[in-house]
């Protein structure tokens, strides 16, 4: 079974492929992506790691949450399904007049 790991706080500068370079002690690692704003192609900050075994992304979390990156602490935990995700939205955007 595979699993996705989501890491935060990531520095803006980092790419897809030094994200995978990060996590390349792991066999099982199948994909890195980090997530970029739509308009500007800039980083978020964040992105997510595909592992084809739950071991090996149980042991990335131990190893490399809070994980010092540049003057930065990333957070890696285990990414939640979409649907389980808060909507974001304003106080506005959800009791509409």
């Amino acid at each position: 079974m595979s699993k996705t790991l989501y890491v935060g706080n990531l520095p803006y500068t980092m790419t897809a492929e030094e994200l995978k370079d990060l996590f390349s002690e792991y066999e099982s690692v199948e994909d890195a992506k980090v997530i970029t704003d739509r308009d500007s192609g800039r980083s978020r900050g964040f992105g997510f790691v595909d592992f084809s075994s739950d071991k090996d992304a149980e042991k990335a979390i131990k190893a490399l949450n809070g994980h010092s990156l540049g003057d930065r602490e990333i957070v890696v935990n285990e990414a939640r399904p979409r649907g389980d995700r808060d909507s974001g939205g304003s106080y506005r955007s959800s009791n509409r007049w």
